[in-house]
């Protein structure tokens, strides 16, 4: 769907128009934008201006790329991510992963927000999510589905250590730092193709199946960015609890998912504006061309 080279142009223009050098990539999740207005120095981009850049179409999702420095590192924040449910396919989705990859960008953070389907998570609740369950791509709907370009990454790539182990040590820590250990969690993340939400007897099945809280992102990112060698982190903020009782009157809706973000987006950013200072990259290069 797009070339190496397709990709090498968007990556070329957006380094001519700012000097900033991230090695930190943020993708923010639903109602949880706000880390991109923390970035100092912001140089921003709308989607619609950057060349073969795809568009957000969700409310909670602002649809602008960041530049900028978080407690002094140089980073680049997506403000507003892309989904399955929008009608994109999945290479187009998780084209920006890619982009990062030729701006030079080394470890991405992404949140989401997600159901809870561990009956010990509340509302509010930060999962550190381990591992993925990748409903789609049962289907055949890989983001690495097609051709494969080796200058991106191999035929084949592994994912057992999709999630980096010593960026969730790191989380753990800096979260009990920070006095959030009452609500880190970590778990495994089950991403399906949305929009309507999860029936109750899929959630039942998805919790059978050792998964801990489901929703309609972050995994296709994290296949590419993991393709293209980048380090991975991230988190869920469990916006509700999944309805596994068909006695139950409780409904999810994106209205409650906006609300809880608004709710925890202050400690989520703190989270990651901490860790960002501390994630010790191979390159201790510049942050500025």
């Amino acid at each position: 769907l797009y070339s190496y080279e397709d990709c090498k142009a968007t990556a070329d223009w957006l380094l001519a128009q700012t000097d900033v050098r991230p090695k930190v990539g943020i993708v923010c999740g639903s109602g949880l934008g706000g880390l991109a207005d923390m970035l100092k120095d912001q140089v921003a981009f709308n989607y619609k201006d950057i060349p073969n850049f795809p568009q957000s179409t969700v409310h909670g999702h602002a649809g602008r790329l960041v530049f900028g420095t978080l407690k002094g590192r140089a980073c680049v924040c997506m403000q507003g991510r892309f989904h399955l449910y929008e009608g994109y396919p999945a290479q187009k989705i998780t084209l920006p992963m890619r982009i990062f990859k030729l701006i030079g960008v080394e470890t991405v953070i992404l949140t989401n927000a997600a159901g809870g389907l561990n009956q010990d998570f509340k509302v509010g609740d930060i999962m550190i999510i381990k591992d993925h369950i990748n409903m789609p791509g049962f289907a055949g709907n890989n983001p690495l589905a097609g051709p494969n370009d080796e200058r991106f990454g191999v035929r084949f790539p592994c994912m057992s250590d999709a999630y980096d182990r010593e960026l969730q040590q790191l989380a753990m820590d800096v979260g009990q730092e920070l006095g959030l250990g009452d609500f880190l969690k970590e778990g495994v993340y089950c991403v399906l193709g949305g929009p309507s939400f999860e029936t109750i007897a899929e959630c039942r099945m998805l919790y059978r199946l050792g998964a801990d809280a489901v929703g309609m992102s972050t995994s296709h990112e994290v296949i590419v960015a993991r393709h293209c060698g980048m380090r991975c982190f991230a988190l869920s903020l469990i916006t509700n609890q999944a309805v596994m009782d068909y006695d139950s009157a409780e409904k999810a809706n994106h209205e409650e998912v906006l609300q809880i973000g608004k709710q925890r987006a202050e400690q989520l950013e703190r989270l990651v504006s901490t860790m960002v200072t501390r994630i010790e990259h191979n390159i201790n290069s510049n942050n500025y061309a």
